[in-house]
């Protein structure tokens, strides 16, 4: 994996939701599936094929047979098929599905109407790449090195409307946590492939990088990091240290966080975006909770009560104006 020295703090920027918020109380982080990342050119290389049409075979054929036995000792895991003729049928299975796409390639490959010099050594490329990139399954929780980026906040942060949330990286993930280089080639050498599949160490981390960890060189503002997991919903393997606010998030977003999280048994700190009045920066500021805490929770009728009193009082002290009789009123 690409190797670089990992800042105190990763942060995740969010919109506020009920994901967020379930982020939150129950200290889970979501591996998204690759496949769903704006850039439709990420996790997504290209094959250099490097080698010839019988090693590309041989490659396709092993990535094949790996992939279907997965699939159904799978399978026969949950219906607790076990024992030496289960997994003798799933090796034979696996190597009859290999063998049949490798002979209908070589059929295909006849066609009059390709018009390129080996088509047989085409086809074995596009299909080596399909197998490549199926075997990689793994979601991505991605992680940004600053909390006080413009085009962050822009993009992932709803306009300053969300939050950000500050991570550190316990040494117990710290194998799973990888930097984005930028820019480059996205070529992924088929010799590299079959090392891996011989068990190379070295070449199982350099295909590892052309899969998951490069990504076109604009994208390089976002500085980013990626936790590897399995996807979907996980407990975090990380640990919330920061809450940030952007500059739009709501008081009320910001209280109801402050409160969720006030009974957790390791301390959160919070924090707001402020803006810098010569430039066009961006400055993480220490949030005023007291403050915050002064005005909310709020009901409104408890304001209409407060003047309750003083219309009381003011009405005890006005006397009626009482006229006196006339004296000769009663006098004829």
């Amino acid at each position: 994996m690409v190797e670089g020295k990992r800042p105190r703090r990763l942060y995740k920027y969010r919109g506020f939701s009920n994901l967020t918020l379930t982020m939150l109380v129950e200290d889970v982080v979501y591996f998204a599936d690759p496949t769903t990342f704006n850039d439709p050119l990420d996790t997504k290389p290209t094959l250099h094929t490097d080698l010839g049409g019988d090693a590309l075979e041989g490659i396709l054929s092993r990535l094949i047979e790996q992939r279907t036995t997965a699939e159904m000792s799978a399978a026969a895991k949950t219906i607790r098929y076990r024992g030496p003729k289960t997994i003798d049928h799933i090796a034979r299975q696996s190597r009859k599905k290999a063998e049949q796409l490798l002979a209908d390639i070589r059929y295909n490959a006849t066609n009059p109407d390709y018009e390129i010099d080996d088509p047989a050594q085409f086809l074995l490329g596009q299909y080596v790449q399909e197998e490549l990139l199926r075997r990689y399954d793994k979601g991505v929780f991605s992680l940004a090195e600053r909390a006080n980026c413009p085009l962050m906040w822009s993009h992932y942060g709803d306009q300053h409307r969300g939050l950000c949330l500050g991570y550190s990286v316990p040494d117990t993930a710290i194998g799973d946590v990888h930097k984005i280089r930028y820019g480059g080639s996205r070529l992924v050498e088929a010799s590299a492939v079959s090392a891996m599949l011989d068990g190379d160490d070295a070449a199982r981390r350099k295909v590892d990088d052309g899969v998951l960890l490069k990504k076109a060189r604009p994208w390089g503002y976002e500085r980013e990091w990626r936790l590897i997991g399995p996807r979907g919903e996980q407990n975090s393997p990380l640990e919330l240290e920061e809450v940030v606010f952007g500059m739009r998030c709501a008081a009320s977003v910001k209280y109801a966080i402050i409160k969720a999280l006030e009974k957790r048994d390791r301390t959160v700190q919070f924090f707001e975006i402020r803006e810098q009045s010569d430039s066009f920066l961006l400055q993480k500021r220490v949030l005023d909770i007291d403050e915050l805490f002064a005005y909310f929770p709020r009901r409104n009728r408890s304001f209409d009560g407060i003047f309750d009193d003083l219309t009381d009082r003011a009405a005890e002290t006005i006397s009626p104006i009482v006229t006196a009789p006339d004296a000769g009123a009663d006098r004829h």
